[in-house]
């Protein structure tokens, strides 16, 4: 891949330029010091990946990653000296479309990077989604299942977290239903995701916990590297298996379990977002009675989820993020 750099710190430009020329196969393709270089850089040529820094003067990553994303949109990646110290213009910035967030890597001041790993990791990651999406899954499942409420199941990856919130914000507060929610979003972040859905929608967003079985009003969100899946009992659960597939946790895995085992028929969303994950899925719902509804392209971030959930024959029809509360109320309500 053909990587830039948008970093306004020295020391962190450098480490990342070590990082980025110490990985077979990736090259550097230019770099930024601040958010209104990197948008005016990536529409003269946009690379395979960006990595985003976010405070920064004239524009901050969040800014310049929506811009960028807006205009000459690729693979953003958050690289910042402390994710936890700027967690709120972090999830700013996956909503307008970053993948994912990282710690910036340290250059001692003997010139020894350290803490590169983490980086590393997220970069061979993202090579492998924008190079190509992993094949999507199957899951054995029982044929049993029991009683639970009408759940609304959402599967979201690039700009989901905004879309969240605009999905999230207009539903009943009180109503029979729960929605359990698959984000494609690192572990670490997952709790602070809960936090930012609930205080941006007025709703109570939890962490799923293993064994907890939805109950009507719940809003849940995935919360580990591992597959969330509904099981026979009804109960949540993760599991590692399979392990083979690239997006954990995996839109698909939990939207077969769902079908193989939720009693009622309800309603299945795939949102905005990179690669294929949630189209075997929502088909499998689509095939048992479930209304699935796949986001429309002029108000995804990313159209490359819904487009292929609507070529593998599984969505219902076609919405902007903005109808589908309605459109879910009056099937859910």
């Amino acid at each position: 891949m053909r990587i830039a750099i948008v970093n306004d710190m020295r020391a962190a430009g450098e480490a990342l330029r070590r990082v980025v020329e110490s990985i077979p196969g990736h090259a550097l393709a230019w770099t930024a010091s601040d958010g209104v270089e990197a948008v005016a850089m990536a529409r003269r040529d946009r690379p395979d990946l960006i990595l985003m820094d976010l405070l920064m003067p004239h524009l901050d990553g969040a800014e310049a990653t929506r811009q960028i994303m807006a205009n000459t949109p690729c693979a953003i990646l958050v690289v910042t000296a402390t994710v936890s110290g700027n967690i709120s213009l972090v999830y700013d910035a996956m909503g307008f479309g970053a993948l994912d967030a990282v710690d910036t890597p340290n250059l001692g001041s003997g010139g020894e990077l350290t803490g590169a790993g983490p980086l590393v990791e997220k970069i061979g990651m993202i090579a492998k989604l924008v190079g190509g999406p992993a094949a999507a899954p199957r899951v054995r499942q029982p044929a049993a299942a029991v009683g639970s409420p009408r759940l609304l199941v959402v599967g979201a990856s690039t700009g989901g977290p905004k879309a969240l919130c605009d999905l999230l914000l207009p539903l009943p507060q009180e109503w029979n239903a729960a929605v359990v929610i698959v984000q494609h979003v690192d572990a670490a972040f997952s709790a602070g995701l809960a936090t930012w859905l609930t205080d941006r929608t007025g709703r109570s967003v939890r962490v799923a916990r293993p064994g907890q079985p939805p109950q009507a009003g719940d809003v849940l969100l995935a919360g580990t590297n591992d597959h969330l899946v509904l099981t026979a009992g009804g109960g949540l659960e993760y599991r590692a298996e399979p392990r083979e597939i690239f997006f954990r946790p995996s839109v698909d895995v939990f939207f077969e379990s769902v079908a193989a085992h939720a009693p009622k028929t309800g309603v299945a969303v795939v949102l905005t977002g990179m690669g294929r994950d949630g189209a075997r899925g929502l088909a499998a719902l689509r095939t048992k009675g479930w209304h699935t509804i796949a986001q429309d392209e002029a108000t995804s971030v990313v159209w490359s989820m819904p487009k292929a959930a609507i070529e593998a024959g599984g969505v219902t029809e076609v919405l902007p993020v903005g109808r589908m509360p309605s459109v879910i109320s009056a099937r859910l309500g």
